[in-house]
Order: structure tokens, then C-alpha cells, then sequence
């Protein structure tokens, strides 16, 4: 992590193998931004966090119905998650599950889900 030249407090969580984690990490670092990073197999995430950033970009955004991880649920666990409740009980459960990377500021509460650089810059406030 290197000093950073903006403001904002940034979190990036993810699991360090993904490959979207990786590029986030990388475009992170390329930027000078100081960041956390959080490894939510290690840390697991919380359900009040789920629900914070499903405030944010709703349960079906955080929900990675792409992932091997969602293709090996059973039918009925699938079917299941059918509101914010049953997702973060899910994510929480399972967190391979949840669309990476996720970064968040803390200071303006903002939550980006997936690879989207053009949004990271406006996050951090660099180019």
C-alpha cells in the first residue's frame, strides 16, 4: 500500500487469489492510494456490512449467481435468496459468493462492486 493523495478512507475486500481482487489491488496501487484490504475468508464479513452495502447497490449486485460457488448450491438453496435477508444469510454463510472486489469508502459511504475503474477514479478522486 502506498501513501495515499486523497482524502478518502478506502476498504477493498475480496479474496486475494480472485483475479478481480488482483486488478483492483494492482490499479490501487498504480494510483498511490492507501487502502485496506480485508480478506473475507479470513475476516468474514458481517451481516450488518451486507446489509450497509445493500443499502447501497442491493442484494442481487453483491450476489454472484456467475461463481462456481452459486452453480454447486443446491436448486432449493438457489431458490431461497429471494430478498436482502436471505442473501447477506448467504454471503455470510458463503462468502465465495459475493461479487468481487467490493470497495468502500468510509468516508462517503460510497460501495463499488466489481471491476469498474472509471468509478474507482471517481471514488479516490484520481485519474
Amino acid at each position: 500500500m502506498n501513501p495515499s493523495t486523497n482524502h478518502q478512507k478506502i476498504r477493498l475486500f475480496g479474496i486475494p487469489n480472485c483475479d478481480s481482487v488482483k486488478k483492483a489491488r494492482v490499479w490501487l496501487d498504480d494510483k498511490g492510494v492507501d487502502y485496506e484490504f480485508q480478506d473475507f475468508k479470513k475476516s468474514p464479513l458481517t451481516t450488518n456490512q451486507l446489509k450497509n452495502w445493500c443499502k447501497h447497490v442491493g442484494w442481487e449486485t453483491l450476489v454472484n449467481k456467475k461463481s462456481t460457488t452459486w452453480r454447486a448450491l443446491s436448486p432449493e438453496i438457489q431458490k431461497s435468496v429471494t430478498n436482502e435477508s436471505s442473501a447477506c444469510q448467504l454471503l455470510v454463510e458463503y462468502p465465495s459468493l459475493v461479487k468481487r472486489p467490493v470497495m468502500w469508502s468510509t468516508e462517503s459511504e460510497q460501495v463499488i462492486v466489481g471491476v469498474q475503474p472509471s468509478l474507482w477514479e471517481e471514488m479516490v478522486g484520481v485519474k
